[in-house]
């Protein structure tokens, strides 16, 4: 049983008094923002943006040379081995997503523990996502105003007749500003359809994939700018192997944070998701560190990954006193494409495919006992196969991805019609998974009879224990998890109940039924989702009213969806949502597209050629490679 209170946390300065104050406000909005919060984040937004022009404007115009300082700067320092137009941006687009990373769990802890938002502005979290997110904007931005009175190598893009910038800036500015849209296009969609208090939002999706996938851009700036400094302005072999070893275990942090809702143990969709998410995130950044910085590279990500990702939850859950999230491992991971390595490196789709499937199989079995004692929502043998199933399709689609990044970040792609083949099978073959995790039914005829013991407290501290009895008895066979969920009551309380017997279930602690509390049985078997509220409160911002729990009750098991997200329009026309949904979509195709031609194009413009000093390179095999000429002629 896991149950975790926002009063028994320790709170820390503004967090704990946003906390404080956000339980005392007599009502929460239910749609978009108030238009005072609307403005003034606009502004803001402008004048931020206005200034970062006249940054840019100013350097290229030779008015401003702090800019042109700093880059000087970096490239003698953190950024040595490359010019200052990659030598800045990459540092500062790093500390950036890790500022977002923070405000990103703790914004998903306050949500689950304190549902809505009184506004935008009023939710502190937001902060550090916003300023994180424009700081990867700003950073593609400089890579692309820094050049000046040069070409930065034959993979840049022409923006007037004497203006190139880098290929990865430009790419790194388009994933830093599809992230900052989301957010008005967020507060749009909670106008149309209501507050989706799900981490799988469409427009929440854009501000996680827009930071996540930054991390690709980042790769193939530093790419352009190493190969930009020629042989003689190389960095130490050592110092180029650890830069790789951070950007993809960067990768790897960004791909994770789809898995936010499993970590903290309030998933709203099927359990082998889960399995399938971590899959496709070790097999892409796992097989590229092993590729792009040799022997040891999937490690040495992992390590990376571990610090950033576990001091995190460190931070919001143990420092400023939210929600603790669970962190996958990924170590067997890495030790399932290491190994791999050890027979495939000069193979690398096939190590793709290869560690994949290792991470389908071996991996899904390590974080199945690691979860165990992890997951506040362990995995169960009601997901094994299919899980399983998820997992291999996710590994060697992330793995086989993860192969042509690394081979296009090195000057080596395949031929374009077989790299374009496998990256859209690896696509469609996610899509599938994907497709497939979110088919569910909910039971028809089915009851549950709830039974209170042990009631304590006034009406304003109610809590209770609990025998559940399913009908009929055989309802509920070997399920993924059969949990009483409380949460958005200023904590969460997430209670694994214990089977009786066949059809009968008893919590192991007391639920709270009490206060802004939304506390629900919640049933997962096989492909059904189901839950029975037990408690809700009054909702005048919705105009629901209080759903009492009294001693003794029958109720119906129904979708889950209209409890969990019980603030969402239903008078919103489907075909309305339908299209919303398709823009988003082909929105983030055109990003993931994007990324896709900007590591195929600085292969095509930017060919291999020896680096004797990387760790784990096969030097024979790159001496042996012809050079394609002078990088302006490629």
């Amino acid at each position: 049983m896991e149950h975790v209170t926002g009063m028994g946390a320790r709170f820390c300065g503004a967090g704990g008094a946003a906390a404080r104050l956000a339980a005392e406000a007599p009502a929460k909005p239910a749609g978009g923002a108030a238009l005072d919060q609307i403005l003034i984040a606009s502004g803001a937004a402008a004048a931020l943006t206005a200034a970062l022009l006249v940054l840019g404007w100013g350097h290229r115009s030779g008015r401003i040379t702090v800019l042109a300082r700093a880059a000087d700067l970096a490239a003698r320092g953190p950024g040595r081995g490359t010019p200052g137009w990659a030598a800045l941006p990459i540092p500062v687009a790093m500390v950036s997503l890790m500022v977002a990373l923070v405000g990103m769990y703790w914004d998903i802890s306050l949500h689950i523990s304190h549902g809505r938002d009184e506004g935008p502005l009023a939710n502190i979290a937001h902060y550090p996502i916003l300023i994180g997110l424009f700081g990867i904007f700003t950073a593609g931005v400089l890579a692309v105003v820094l050049p000046k009175g040069e070409r930065p190598g034959a993979a840049s893009v022409r923006i007037t007749r004497d203006w190139y910038a880098p290929a990865g800036g430009v790419l790194l500015a388009g994933a830093g500003f599809y992230a900052l849209l989301g957010f008005p296009l967020d507060d749009v969609w909670h106008r149309i359809f209501g507050q989706d208090v799900t981490l799988w939002g469409p427009t929440h999706l854009m501000l996680i994939g827009g930071a996540g996938l930054s991390l690709v851009a980042m790769m193939v700036l530093e790419r352009e700018g190493r190969r930009a400094c020629g042989d003689a302005g190389q960095p130490p072999g050592w110092l180029r192997y650890v830069r790789r070893c951070m950007h993809a275990g960067g990768l790897l942090i960004g791909l994770s944070v789809f898995q936010a809702e499993y970590d903290f143990g309030v998933p709203q969709f099927r359990l082998v998701h889960q399995p399938l998410l971590i899959a496709l995130a070790a097999g892409c950044a796992l097989v590229a560190a092993r590729l792009w910085a040799g022997r040891g590279g999937a490690v040495f990500a992992v390590v990376f990954y571990m610090l950033v990702r576990g001091g995190v939850s460190v931070l919001v859950g143990g420092v400023i006193g939210e929600l603790w999230a669970a962190v996958p491992l990924y170590f067997a991971e890495a030790v399932c494409v290491e190994a791999a390595a050890l027979v495939l490196a000069r193979r690398p789709p096939a190590l793709g495919a290869v560690s994949g499937v290792l991470i389908g199989t071996a991996g899904f079995g390590a974080e199945y006992a690691y979860g165990q004692v992890a997951f506040r929502l362990p995995w169960t043998p009601d997901i094994v196969a299919e899980g399983m199933a998820m997992a291999v399709a996710g590994g060697v689609a992330g793995g086989v991805c993860g192969a042509l990044l690394a081979e296009g970040l090195q000057g080596r792609m395949p031929r374009p019609a077989v790299a374009r083949g496998v990256f859209a099978a690896a696509i469609l073959a996610v899509a599938a998974a994907v497709a497939n995790g979110l088919v569910f039914t909910v039971p028809q005829g089915r009851t549950a009879t709830v039974t209170l013991t042990g009631v304590r407290g006034d009406a304003a501290h109610r809590t209770a224990e609990a025998r559940v009895e399913f009908s009929p008895a055989d309802a509920v066979d070997g399920p993924a998890w059969v949990t009483v969920t409380g949460w958005q009551g200023q904590g969460l309380h997430v209670d694994r109940l214990v089977k009786v017997r066949e059809g009968v279930y008893r919590t192991s602690g007391p639920m709270p039924l009490h206060g802004e509390w939304k506390t629900l049985i919640r049933v997962h078997d096989g492909r059904t989702l189901a839950g029975v509220p037990v408690y809700l409160p009054d909702d005048p911002a919705i105009g629901a009213k209080e759903l009492a729990a009294p001693p003794r009750f029958t109720r119906d098991l129904q979708g889950e969806r209209s409890i969990l997200q019980r603030e969402l329009k239903t008078d919103a026309p489907a075909w309305l949502w339908a299209v919303c949904s398709a823009v988003v979509l082909a929105c983030t195709l055109a990003l993931v597209l994007s990324l896709g031609w900007g590591v195929a194009r600085i292969a095509r413009r930017l060919p291999d050629r020896p680096e004797p000093s990387a760790p784990g390179r096969d030097e024979a095999r790159a001496a042996a490679r012809t050079e394609a000429g002078p990088e302006a002629g490629a």
